[in-house]
């Protein structure tokens, strides 16, 4: 079994990671290295955030490591929040005010296309590779579910009639932009185990 730092201590992304990966792979968090600190995420862009955070694990840890960056981009905004998702209204990943905001800043507006897109950076045997997802879909003018986290309850991928938080985790995971990475980036792990 292979075991590699994914850049992360939220339980929800962990165990939607680990779904994808499958048994072959163990995660563990940063905590579980002894990296209690905040990771810096200093970068205009999505890929520079993955990087620096996959960097600054692996030059801590020396560990096989990955680590990911998620924005939804809004259409009508101009590609807002982006970068900013998790951090969109407040510092501190507070959800509900980044919901708020969001619908907020889209009332009267027609035009509800949105993406999310998510980067990893991998970095195994000192090399760093790049893995992207993308899903294409609309933001509600209300919140609908209970699962998943962030934006979750507001976007409805498109070839669905349900957000991502009315979906079960399973469901999320088959057609969700960090599904879609991660298989990327599993695709490329088991290729190289041989």
């Amino acid at each position: 079994m292979m075991k590699i730092l994914f850049a992360t201590n939220n339980a929800h992304k962990l165990s939607e990671v680990q779904a994808v990966l499958g048994d072959g792979y163990r995660l563990v968090t940063p905590r579980d290295c002894g990296v209690t600190e905040e990771i810096p995420e200093e970068q205009e862009t999505l890929e520079g955030n993955a990087s620096q955070k996959a960097h600054y694990l692996h030059d801590r840890t020396g560990l096989d490591c990955f680590a990911d960056d998620t924005g939804l981009e809004v259409e009508a905004l101009g590609g807002a929040p982006g970068v900013h998702s998790a951090r969109y209204a407040t510092d501190g990943h507070d959800f509900a005010a980044n919901n708020r905001l969001l619908l907020k800043n889209l009332e009267g507006v027609e035009n509800r296309r949105a993406r999310f897109r998510t980067v990893i950076s991998l970095i195994l045997n000192g090399e760093e590779h790049f893995f992207e997802g993308i899903v294409e879909g609309r933001i509600l003018d209300h919140e609908t579910g209970h699962e998943g986290f962030g934006f979750d309850p507001l976007f409805v991928p498109e070839g669905s009639e349900r957000s991502f938080a009315e979906m079960s985790a399973a469901e999320k995971n088959a057609v969700s932009h960090r599904g879609r990475a991660v298989r990327k980036l599993a695709e490329f792990l088991h290729a190289h185990e041989k």
